[in-house]
């Protein structure tokens, strides 16, 4: 496979693509572990350009002043620019983040990128509503005072995006908060940085104008500055909840505003009268696409006692057509973890399962046939207590759990006891009953025998409790990136 890193070796700053300050920094492909190429590492300095570049963009550039239609025009060079970019991206997402080559494309490049496009079509959208006439009496006449709410962009947009979906997540961000007025600096997870830096590539060949879109790599001294830093407005993280905490905390100094989408123990709902070959089909997906690697995946197997045994016979069946190896063989349906620490989480968490006597039904080891990459197998636990650390704490690897329940209300009590609420699900063939429960579930998205079965560009995704706060995609996320201003007037 051809190295599509090459080239990305420098920040993109203002417009420009400038040497980092603090050296570089060896990118490992998590497959074979071997490097992929070095990327740049920023410094303080580097953050500073950057923060500065987008704060005089906003303040004494055009972009935030520019007509909605400009706007989009600019963007949709973008988009364009991101399309003709198509199989580097792929090429990227598969060799940084392990991603298997039929997901990489499909799920991590065209749904992001179907996602910018119905962006670009909301940033069209007239936002403005006028409040209702009231009458004064000013003595010898009456007046009419009047008004107007309009969206304006909040600012300057900091980003700080994860290793798993990286494209994916940094075109949620990048997306609305440009089209709606205001520019931004992108920090991606050092695990996955080239694929942030082609973004760089795509804006310069669109003319986004200097400042808008800045790209920043470094660790964590960096990504401390930027959420502490006066001159940024709003910050939007996608990441842990511990992290995400953190972030919230450093961010509180200046009171700039928050958007967190944070971590999940999604909780999928089997109730005796459901289809358990697709039951089987969702949940095994739900742990293990992306080697489990994925906020929103269900987990959490939460399957009626009558059917419980059937529903675990037939996860192993399907778990069968599993096969774990080189993201670049089209026939591998998982790939490898980020990183050997990463691994390491899954192999602890695993560990601690079997010593609290958890009922291992698969799995729970390295793969034997691979030692190279950061491997793990598909593991599944049969009949999880629902308050034991397995079935709490995202473990963010290909590790499922079953629990049994007796009646609905059990289940619905079960899926809502968790300090997460990102996704659940409820699969039964009484469609009208499981929208019932689906309206008693504290989560952000339910999932109703499966869901849409595609990627609805206008709904907005984001959870309740520990889950985070605030939304992505949609006619939602898009406003999450603007402010309410008030304008009042009198008619005569």
């Amino acid at each position: 496979m051809k190295n599509a890193s090459e080239g990305l070796d420098k920040l993109y700053l203002d417009g420009r693509f400038l040497a980092p300050s603090a050296g570089m920094e060896a990118v490992i492909n998590p497959a074979d572990e071997k490097i992929i190429g070095q990327a740049p590492v920023a410094s303080l300095e580097d953050l500073r350009i950057a923060i500065g570049a987008a704060r005089h963009a906003f303040d004494e550039g055009p972009w935030p002043r520019l007509s909605a239609a400009k706007r989009a025009e600019i963007m949709t060079r973008f988009y364009r620019s991101l399309i003709a970019r198509r199989d580097r991206f792929g090429s990227l997402i598969m060799q940084e983040g392990g991603a298997v080559s039929n997901d990489a494309l499909s799920r991590q490049f065209d749904i992001p990128l179907q996602h910018l496009l119905h962006t670009i079509g909301l940033g069209l959208k007239n936002f403005i509503r006028p409040l209702s006439p009231v009458v004064t009496d000013l003595g010898v006449v009456k007046g009419i005072g009047m008004g107007v709410v309009e969206r304006v962009p909040v600012g300057v947009v900091a980003a700080i995006s994860p290793f798993n979906y990286p494209t994916y997540l940094n075109l949620a961000k990048i997306g609305p908060a440009l089209m709606a007025g205001n520019t931004l600096v992108l920090k991606p997870s050092p695990l996955t940085p080239f694929q942030a830096l082609l973004l760089g590539e795509a804006a310069r060949d669109a003319e986004i104008p200097p400042g808008v879109l800045n790209i920043i790599t470094g660790g964590v001294e960096v990504g401390k500055a930027l959420t502490a830093a006066p001159e940024v407005d709003l910050l939007t993280f996608t990441g842990s909840d511990s992290v995400g905490s953190k972030i919230a905390s450093q961010c509180a100094s200046t009171l700039k505003r928050v958007l967190l989408e944070l971590g999940g123990k999604s909780p999928l709902i089997v109730r005796a009268d459901a289809d358990l070959d697709m039951a089987a089909k969702i949940a095994l997906r739900g742990f293990t696409a992306h080697a489990g690697q994925g906020c929103a995946m269900f987990t959490r197997a939460i399957v009626d006692n009558e059917v419980r045994h059937l529903f675990v016979e037939k996860v192993l069946t399907q778990s069968k057509l599993i096969k774990v190896g080189s993201p670049s063989d089209p026939s591998t349906t998982m790939g490898p973890l980020i990183s050997s620490s990463q691994r390491d989480v899954v192999e602890r968490s695993v560990q601690a399962a079997l010593e609290s006597g958890s009922n291992l039904v698969m799995g729970g080891g390295r793969p034997v046939h691979l030692n190279k990459g950061f491997y793990f197998e598909p593991t599944l636990f049969d009949n999880v207590d629902n308050r034991s650390p397995l079935a709490q704490d995202e473990i963010f690897g290909p590790v499922g759990c079953v629990i049994g329940f007796d009646t609905d209300e059990e289940a619905i009590r079960l899926s809502n006891d968790s300090k997460y609420g990102l996704r659940a699900g409820v699969m039964s063939s009484n469609v009208g009953h499981a929208f019932e429960m689906a309206q008693q579930l504290r989560a952000g998205q339910v999932l109703i025998n499966g869901g849409a079965l595609t990627a609805l560009s206008d709904a907005p995704f984001g959870g309740f409790k520990r889950s985070g706060y605030g939304r992505e995609n949609g006619e939602e996320g898009f406003l999450s990136y603007t402010e309410a201003r008030v304008i009042e007037y009198h008619a005569g």
